[in-house]
């Protein structure tokens, strides 16, 4: 779950406090380039004011206009907007060279499973999420289904009034699940298309250590949307005073205070305490768990002396273990104050939790973003696309 959604949700309860109307905007479908993938939103009110954004500024204006319309007209639109030749659908220059089609959806709080209600149960449930997003290619067709499907592995909502097409969609939304992906989908006889989208629980950063180089990887984290947890063993340093960003600041020892911390694979850990044995003690238990990305800040001789002492400990550790120990901690990007430090662990765990190898994007043959892949009944399309 992105910081954009969830600034969404925050504006939409204001929105709601003060009684004005919304409008959710979702890019849905991208061909060619794109400053914005599929699953990028932005909140519209009607007076005026957008949360989130679905271009690099290029569209709001225009996205303003259209979701004023979906709000007055109380139904769901979609938009495209085409610069893939010389005329350009509506006169707008987006310098990306693509076609992006947006959804808009008047949200309206009597439907129970309206857009805003179902993100609000990805905020509740920590899990890994599939959203569904239904609408037509077809611009003669004037009815645009919009957001119809939320899914995990505990529960589930559908908003599909044919059963056929909502057992279909249902199957293919636990397929994405399992998959962990997103994916668009077409269903030709419906004249319908599926943007099946996985959404996936914030990262929830564990800091051992309260020390001021801890302040700036807060501050880092918290912009990019992740929640903070502090652990030491110092009351004097961790506190809400020290750390008014973070979401929780636990005091103990580190046998105790990773009892009151849950760990799932959005997890991650940073051990910075600066106290050899804190740390130590810290890493054993932290192997325990589902975390894809424990970080020790310090020189690699310090990372080699613990596992040395573990070992002779008798304390074995598998190679898949040792896979998720990052240390030295970060991203060799030259970093030595502490802001640039927190700069480069944030990279090399952002880098990790999207299974990236790093490095410089205009070495990349590939497109940047990775786009959902497409399902199509017409093998000459698919043949074409994989082709282009």
């Amino acid at each position: 779950m992105t910081k954009e959604i969830v600034n969404i949700l925050t504006a939409f309860k204001a929105a709601q406090q003060e009684g004005r109307q919304t409008a959710l905007a979702t890019i849905v479908h991208v061909e060619g380039s794109s400053y914005r993938m599929p699953g990028a939103r932005m909140l519209v009110e009607d007076n005026g004011k957008m949360t989130g954004a679905i271009s690099g500024g290029c569209l709001e204006g225009d996205a303003l206009k259209k979701a004023l319309l979906a709000i007055h007209e109380r139904r769901n639109k979609l938009i495209t907007y085409n610069t893939l030749d010389d005329d350009v659908e509506f006169g707008v220059q987006l310098g990306c060279n693509g076609i992006v089609r947006i959804l808009f959806e008047p949200i309206d709080t009597t439907q129970t499973n309206n857009p805003i209600a179902l993100l609000e149960k990805l905020y509740e449930q920590r899990k890994h999420s599939i959203f569904v997003t239904l609408f037509s290619l077809n611009t003669f067709r004037s009815h645009q289904p919009g957001t119809c499907l939320f899914l995990n592995e505990e529960s589930s909502e559908i908003n599909i009034a044919e059963k056929t097409l909502a057992n279909t969609i249902k199957k293919d939304a636990i397929e994405a699940l399992a998959n962990q992906s997103s994916l668009v989908k077409q269903y030709p006889e419906h004249e319908l298309t599926a943007f099946i989208e996985l959404l996936q629980p914030p990262v929830s950063l564990i800091i051992a250590g309260a020390g001021n180089d801890a302040l700036p990887l807060v501050d880092m984290a918290t912009i990019l949307g992740w929640e903070v947890t502090i652990i030491d063993g110092r009351p004097t340093h961790a506190n809400s005073q020290r750390f008014s960003a973070a979401h929780r600041i636990i005091v103990g020892k580190p046998a105790e205070a990773i009892k009151h911390v849950v760990t799932d694979e959005r997890t991650v850990f940073v051990l910075m305490t600066h106290n050899y044995n804190y740390d130590l003690e810290m890493l054993v238990l932290l192997l325990q768990t589902k975390s894809r990305y424990i970080g020790v800040l310090g020189p690699k001789k310090k990372l080699e002396r613990m596992l040395a002492e573990l070992q002779d400990q008798k304390i074995d550790i598998t190679d898949d273990q040792k896979q998720t120990i990052y240390g030295p901690t970060g991203l060799d990007i030259g970093a030595e104050t502490p802001e640039e430090i927190a700069l480069s662990i944030v990279a090399e765990i952002k880098t990790v939790l999207a299974l990236h190898a790093g490095g410089f994007l205009r070495a990349k043959q590939s497109a940047i973003h990775i786009r959902p892949a497409e399902i199509t009944d017409d093998p000459q399309k698919l043949l074409h696309r994989n082709n282009a």
